[in-house]
């Protein structure tokens, strides 16, 4: 530096003059006055001309880089057909039950049949997401009654075997009369009764162990909804079981069917109404979205299916088309409620923010209780 130039102190102590005399460099003005501290001043602060506002906005909610707070559920689409056919295996043991006791045996023969092949069904998805057979199997090994998993496991082994001899007892007029087929014609009847009243009696727990499985989970709307999801999924299997009743039955057998179907219906659209009314936000998932859409499909076609099956008592093409709606319903209800768990969980304002409004209602009913 050369000794002519100002040095670099009193650069910065001319700067620092303007600075106190402007409030900021280049001479423009501020609102502070002498005596006002800096720091309150800049607190208060606007830039001229509709600028950015320099203080401090109110706080918002946000999250890391906009990343959920939970881990979305790794389960696919295979888990929610899963939920369909546990509710479908359920609803078909409890209308063949009614069938054998009622004396209808195409009631009772379409029922077993239909369990049979729907808890089959939920072996295979169950599996498949398990990945590996054995893992199923590992799961037997304890009985936790808290948790849901583990007793659902056990439901589906009591279950299974006990719906796949009812369905094969109703092989049995097809085989002969003597020798030990025929030994086996005689007492398959008797052995498929029996294991029809004893799958009746586990459907009641297949049907809702999944929707307390869910609402077990961390996931917000889920588990938010954990009075609701078990009444819904109750009352989708009794409705798909009925739509197996009204597909499979003459007109004459489909009583049992049709109380079914009105029941199912009766608790499936109260749940789903609730699920989208009294959570508060945590409701908007199943309001938009996919789940929006398909839990409005269910609902319009869980009231058509259990209209047609009391208008068309006599007319065996409108009971058949009102068992399709019946079972496409509880497709529609069970991924509706399937998606709308995994939307709150991506989503981490639907974590955050219930938290949040937990905490203030604990902070303000604080002083009224320390009082």
């Amino acid at each position: 530096m050369s000794p002519q130039d100002p040095r670099v102190g009193d650069r910065f102590r001319r700067f620092l003059g303007r600075l106190d005399a402007t409030g900021r460099p280049g001479g423009v003005p501020t609102d502070r006055t002498p005596d006002q501290p800096r720091s309150t001043a800049s607190g208060q602060r606007r830039r001229r001309g509709g600028g950015e506002q320099l203080n401090v906005p109110p706080a918002e909610f946000t999250s890391y880089y906009g990343r959920p707070v939970l881990k979305p559920p790794v389960w696919k689409w295979d888990i929610a057909a899963y939920l369909f056919t546990g509710g479908l295996a359920a609803g078909s043991s409890l209308l063949a039950a009614g069938g054998q006791l009622t004396g209808r045996p195409a009631l009772r023969r379409a029922g077993r049949l239909t369990s049979l092949a729907a808890v089959s069904a939920s072996a295979y998805f169950l599996v498949n997401d398990l990945g590996r057979p054995d893992r199923f199997h590992h799961m037997l090994r304890v009985a936790k009654l808290t948790s849901p998993m583990s007793v659902g496991t056990w439901i589906l082994t009591v279950f299974g075997p006990a719906a796949g001899v009812a369905a094969v007892a109703e092989a049995a007029p097809w085989l002969p009369e003597r020798g030990v087929l025929g030994l086996g014609r005689r007492l398959l009847p008797p052995v498929g009764q029996a294991a029809g009243l004893v799958a009746a009696a586990t459907a009641p727990a297949l049907a809702t162990y999944t929707g307390v499985l869910l609402a077990g989970t961390a996931v917000p709307s889920w588990h938010e909804a954990y009075p609701e999801l078990p009444m819904i999924f109750a009352g989708s299997a009794l409705a798909s079981g009925a739509g197996v009743g009204l597909l499979a039955a003459p007109g004459d057998q489909a009583g049992p069917a049709r109380r079914m179907a009105v029941a199912g219906a009766a608790l499936e659209l109260w749940g789903s109404h609730r699920v989208e009314h009294r959570l508060g936000l945590l409701s908007e998932p199943y309001r938009t979205g996919t789940s929006g859409r398909l839990l409005r499909a269910g609902r319009a076609l869980t009231a058509a299916g259990v209209a047609g099956a009391l208008v068309g008592r006599r007319s065996r093409v409108l009971s058949g088309l009102s068992g399709v709606a019946l079972l496409a319903a509880s497709v529609a209800t069970r991924f509706g409620i399937f998606h709308g768990g995994v939307a709150s969980a991506r989503d981490p304002k639907y974590t955050v923010v219930p938290q949040r409004e937990r905490l203030r209602r604990r902070e303000a009913e604080r002083p009224a209780v320390e009082g």
